[in-house]
């Protein structure tokens, strides 16, 4: 998301429903293997939601301003079983 449009709630709102839906249809966890390590806005916004960093894969994105940088794998158990 572009940071001018940020902290309006869009992406909670966005994150609960995927949460949400997820849940209804029976799936037992969400990951997202690529969250940029240096968002740290996106990482907080998960980790808020439940999810938890699991590994970074280290130099794996070349940001345009920072260079190589790490992608978080992130990942939230839906069936209460944390793995």
């Amino acid at each position: 998301m572009d940071p001018a449009h940020g902290g309006r709630g869009v992406g909670r709102a966005l994150g609960e429903h995927v949460i949400a839906w997820a849940r209804a249809e029976g799936y037992r966890a969400i990951q997202f293997n690529a969250v940029v390590e240096t968002n740290h806005a996106a990482v907080h916004l998960w980790e808020s939601l439940g999810f938890r960093i699991i590994g970074t894969v280290p130099a794996a994105f070349d940001h345009a301003d920072q260079g190589l940088v790490g992608l978080h794998v992130m990942h939230l158990p839906l069936d209460g079983v944390v793995r």
